[in-house]
Order: structure tokens, then sequence, then C-alpha cells
């Protein structure tokens, strides 16, 4: 079972004598420098909230060893979403011994939130000034000795990408680690009614309690009251003493509602931003005739609508001629190598010492089934990863993410999503995953449902290699549109039939930026790990237990049951409806397995037939379009499990399966009649 990241943190902290935690908004280059510091490689990516999970990782400084925390990237520390939770968590639980807060020069005022909510909860904090040189060259100048003194904290000017700056980070951070502070002195204040009731809300604390949650200081837990942390009202309401201190806490917020007309959350968070600009304004002095750069003018024609739209279109177009025609060059290179090199050797080596029976056959369907993970999966996967680098590095995803907000918010989601709707095209699993940015359990389940909707590799190497090749482009590229038409259209049917509404979208605005050849690298790594990981131990195993249904004999027999629904509903033959079900174990094998189930069911057929031989060009059209709607693969089933939970995976899987039969049924009806 795979360690969680606070027994891995605890082993860590077995064997090195600090923690550090590295902390700050997305597009900080916080990855980058995380990297940098240790020298490990995650996934870094120029759009929000790329990481959810915590990278753990161990490094030398000046003869100590140091276990750093990569955080999630955050906006805030408010537990509203996945990624808030988790940054959080991180620190309250894990408790390193210092947090460094990395700051963009370039958004100084948005990033300084996070810094103060840090310095709310009593965290020895180090601060990295980062991307200077790009404020610079924007003709922003930041004095960082006077923001050290506002904060109260450490301030280092960095440079991630170049390593500039991180020595000093790291011996600043060193310092206040040795020196074990408990907690920092607050260098600022709110308002004077605001404080003196956080103020008597902490004496209350202090008086009536002798253990606070995480340790916390009595500030930093009547701030978190005030704010109505849900986590921390239900912890305290668990013992009377708690009980009475929240009791006490809502009428503190009550007498600031009724004072200020807002609730206590709301004031707390406009003070913070208040503080944050105010600061930040003290600091910086910006140039009044900057030019903007390139990648500034670039980023404005971009999220334009009059222009951003059609460059959106001509992107999305490259990506797919890119997706088509290199995917199927790998394709083909990739089945040459393992048919030469790898499954004809081996195919002869199993027979050699086991023989011809069912289980050697068997064994030889596994191997054939990891043949299709390089063949098939693997090339398009490849392609669309390294394109989706590059365009996650550039920050265009970002461009793409405020250019569909609007439309997003139709279905129920925001901005953001469709970042894994698009990594869906590659690979349902890690898009899924993906999820894990979204703000709320509905906008998941929501996303979640359409991005099994969104045909994957494997499915669109199912949709050319069978409408494409034997019905025509036009009918290929007709399926196309009814399957976006439908995605759709399950996004604006699940946004008014659940209960809710999709969150705002909260991001920053920056130029574009050359992306980095090592970065994308490294996140196609991550991706493809993930796949290989998860998916191709699934798709081997049901391999193996195809090849056993099958060369044992009892694959066939279940086409008796089926003719009913095959033919009488869907229009097409028993084997085709037996294969779309086997195709769960292994999607992208769905034409192979097609024909040589044909070729055991039907006289006259063999594996070498064309599918025109059994099937009309509208029953291949069906059987593709069955295919693709339906959950994409048992890998996928597995990670939705995973993510949603059981009732929700199961909800989907039948509604794609019950909306897979019903379109096919309607196709093959209007195929009757026109």
């Amino acid at each position: 079972m795979k360690e969680k990241p606070m027994e891995q943190l605890e082993r860590i902290r077995e064997r090195v004598e600090f923690v550090f935690a590295l902390a700050g908004n997305p597009n900080v280059g916080k990855s980058t420098i995380f990297n940098r510091i240790t020298g490990m490689g995650v996934m870094t990516a120029n759009y929000p909230g790329m990481t959810v999970e915590l990278n753990l990782a161990v490094t030398e400084m000046d003869g100590r060893r140091i276990g750093i925390v990569d955080l999630p990237g955050t906006y805030a520390l408010g537990a509203v979403s996945e990624d808030q939770l988790v940054a959080r968590r991180g620190v309250l639980q894990g408790k390193p011994d210092v947090v460094i807060v990395i700051l963009d020069a370039n958004n100084l005022a948005r990033n300084l939130y996070l810094l103060l909510q840090f310095l709310d909860l009593g965290c020895p904090v180090v601060t990295a000034l980062n991307l200077v040189d790009q404020a610079e060259r924007s003709g922003t100048h930041t004095d960082v000795e006077l923001l050290s003194e506002f904060l109260g904290v450490p301030v280092v000017p960095t440079v991630g990408i170049r390593g500039d700056g991180l020595d000093e980070l790291m011996h600043q951070a060193l310092a206040l680690a040795e020196r074990r502070e408990d907690y920092p002195i607050i260098p600022f204040s709110y308002a004077t009614d605001i404080e003196s009731r956080i103020r008597r809300l902490a004496r209350r604390i202090e008086r009536k309690m002798e253990e606070l949650p995480y340790g916390l200081s009595p500030r930093a837990l009547s701030i978190l009251l005030l704010e109505e942390d849900e986590e921390f009202l239900r912890a305290l309401d668990e013992d009377p003493a708690g009980a009475e201190i929240v009791s006490y806490a809502r009428s503190i917020a009550g007498e600031i509602e009724r004072e200020h007309g807002e609730k206590a959350a709301l004031i707390l968070a406009r003070e913070r931003h208040g503080i944050a600009g105010s600061i930040a304004a003290n600091v910086q002095e910006r140039g009044e005739h900057a030019r903007p750069s390139a990648g500034e003018r670039l980023w404005g024609y971009a999220t334009s609508f009059r222009s951003g739209l059609p460059m959106a279109l001509v992107v999305m177009g490259l990506v797919f001629l890119a997706l088509f025609w290199g995917g199927g060059e790998l394709a083909s290179l990739f089945a040459r190598f393992w048919e030469n090199v790898v499954s004809g050797p081996a195919g002869r080596g199993l027979e050699s010492l086991l023989g011809t029976g069912v289980w050697a056959r068997s064994l030889i369907w596994a191997l054939d089934g990891l043949g299709a993970v390089l063949e098939i999966a693997l090339p398009y996967l490849l392609v669309f990863y390294l394109i989706l680098g590059a365009l996650e590095d550039s920050g265009y995803l970002n461009a793409i993410a405020f250019l569909t907000d609007r439309v997003m918010h139709h279905l129920g989601l925001h901005g953001r999503a469709i970042i894994p709707l698009i990594s869906a095209l590659g690979c349902n699993v890690p898009a899924v995953m993906g999820t894990r940015v979204l703000s709320t359990r509905r906008e998941r389940i929501i996303a979640c449902t359409l991005i099994v909707l969104v045909p994957c590799s494997a499915r669109v190497a199912v949709i050319m290699g069978g409408v494409s090749r034997y019905a025509g482009v036009l009918p290929a590229l007709g399926l196309f549109a009814l399957l976006f038409a439908v995605v759709l259209a399950a996004g604006i049917l699940l946004n008014k039939v659940m209960s809710g509404e999709s969150t705002g979208l909260v991001m920053e605005m920056f130029p574009f930026r050359r992306p980095s050849l090592a970065n994308v690298l490294k996140k196609t790594w991550m991706r493809l790990k993930d796949f290989f990981y998860i998916a191709a131990p699934l798709i081997v195993a049901g391999s193996f237990l195809l090849g056993l249904l099958y060369e044992s004999g009892w694959i066939v027999r279940l086409t008796t049951p089926l003719k009913p629904l095959a033919e009488g509903w869907l229009g097409i033959p028993a084997v085709a409806l037996l294969a779309l079900i086997f195709a769960f174990l292994r999607k992208e094998l769905a034409l192979a397995l097609l024909v040589v189930l044909a070729a055991q069911a039907i006289p006259g057929i063999t594996e070498s037939s064309s599918l025109l031989e059994f099937m009309t060009r509208g029953q291949i059209f069906t059987f593709a379009l069955v295919c693709a709607v339906y959950i994409p693969c048992v890998a996928t089933f597995a990670v939705l499990w995973k993510e949603v939970g059981t009732r929700a995976t199961l909800a989907i899987t039948g509604s794609t399966v019950i909306l897979a039969l019903l379109l096919g049924g309607l196709v093959h009806l209007a195929l009757v009649v026109f």
C-alpha cells in the first residue's frame, strides 16, 4: 500500500535535522525552486493549481540533512478546495521548522495574502521574492530590505529558473530553524476593533483550554474561529470547553457583523488584502513608461475574445494534426519494434517452455496487452503530453482557461476545468486525477463525468481505425462532432440537476514564458509514469483474463444471450456487443477483438478479414459510437473509485453505459429510416 504523505514525512524526520516547507501561489516558480534545491524532478506548470499532493525530498546544506516538503500551489489556506486543505494540513500536521513562502515580484500584493495567513498561523517564515528579473524588466523595482522590515521575516530575492539567491535563501531558513523560535512576532495588526476582539477571544482560549489543535497559538485559533473555519469548529465542538469557546467566538463574530454589516470572515479577508496592498505599494516602484514585453503583448492577444478564440482554434487544430500524424508514425515505429524484437521471440519462448495449452496462449494474450500499451496507447500519449507540457509551461493553457470560463460555467465548472478536460484527450486516467484542483465535490463529479465522455487516444484510435478507414473521413468527423455535443449536453444537464453552483475562477495574469525543455520532459515523464503504474498493469491483467476466456472457448458462448440487445436495439452483430463488453478491459483493442471474435462465431470470417465482410458502414459507426461513450476502461474505473468514491463511480459508470446504449439504438433507428 502506498504510504500517505505524513507517514513519509515521519520517516524523513527520523533521518534529517530540520524540515522546511515550500509554499506559494501557483505560478511563482515554487516547484522549479524545489527541483533546484533538491535535484528531485516534480511536475511544474505555468497555470494555477498544478500540484495537489505533497512532494517530499531530502537535501544537504552545510553538512546538515534537511527534509523539503513541496506544498501544493494555492492562493489561500482557507480549506475551501483540496489544494488549500492539503497545503494547510501539510503545515499543521507536518510541523516544519521553517515555511519558505515564495512570492512573485510581479504580483506582490496578490501573493502577500498567503504569507500573511502563514504569519497568522504562527509559522516561522522565510520569504523568497522570486521572478525579480522579470519584474525589473517590466519596470518594477522592489525594496527588499523595506519589505523584510514590514513583514518581520527575512526576504531573499531569487530567480528560481537560474538558481540565483537560492543558497542565501537556504542559509536564512537554516539560521531561523536553528533559533527554534516558537512563534514569530506579528509585525502588522488589523483594524483596532477587530484586533481587540481577536485578543479578547485569545485570552478566553488561553484560560479555558490547556491544549489547542495542532499546537496553535491562541491568537491563531481565534482568527480561524472568527473566520468560521469548519475544520476547527468541528474539532472544538467535540469537548465541553471547546464548545464554550466556539459559542463565545460566534458571539464575537456576531458583534463584528452587527457593527460592520458583513460577516467577520469577510472583514478579516478584506483587512488582510488591505494590509497586503499597503505593503506592496510602499515597497515597490513601477516605471511609468515601461514598454510591455513580447510575452505581455501576446498574452493580450490570446485573452481577447476577438483574437483569442481564432488563435485557440488554430492551436487546437495543430494539436490534433500533430497527435494524429505524429502519434500514427510513432505507433507504426513501436509496432515494428515490438513485433520484431519482443513479441515474436517472447511468444516462441513461451510456447517452447509451456507448450500450446490454454495457459500458455493466455500468457501470450497478456504479452500482447503489454504490446498494446506500447504500440497503441504510448505513441499518442507521448505526443500529446509533450505538446501539453509545452502549452502549460508557456502559460497558454491559462489563456484557454480564461477564454473558456464563461462557457464552462454553463457546464457547472469554471475555466480551470478545461485543463483536465483537454488532458482527457490523451488519457482519462491522469485527467481524472487532475480534477483535484477543482474546489468542490460537485465540480469534481461533473468534471469526472465529462472526462469519461471525452474520447481518449484509445477511443480515437477505434474511431480512426474503424469509422475513418471503412466509412470515410466525414462520418468520422461527424462522430467527433456528436461526441462533442454529448459532452456539452451532459454538462448542461448535470449543472441543472445537481445542487450547488460553480465557483469563480481566480488566477494570476502574467505574460507568456518560453517553455523549458527540461520542464516539459519532466512533466511528460511524470504523466507517462502515472499511466504505466496505474493503467498498464490493469490492461495486462485484463488481457490475460480475456485470453483465458477466449482460449477456453467460453467467450463465444456469451453471444447468444446478447442477440436481442445487439441485433434488436443496436443493429450490430452479437459478437460486436461482446467485443464492446470486453473492451472495458482494453478499449484500444476493441476493433482487433471484434475481428478475433467474429472469426470464431461467424462462418467464413478469419482473423485477417475486413470489418466490411461482416458489418455495414452504419454498424461500424454505431459500434464506434457505443465504444466511445461508455466508461473508457478498467484503469479509469479504478482511478474514479479512488478519487470520487464508490457511489459516484458506479453512478458515472452506469449512466455512461445507459447513454451509450440509448445513443447507439437511436443511431440505428435513424440509419434504418434514412
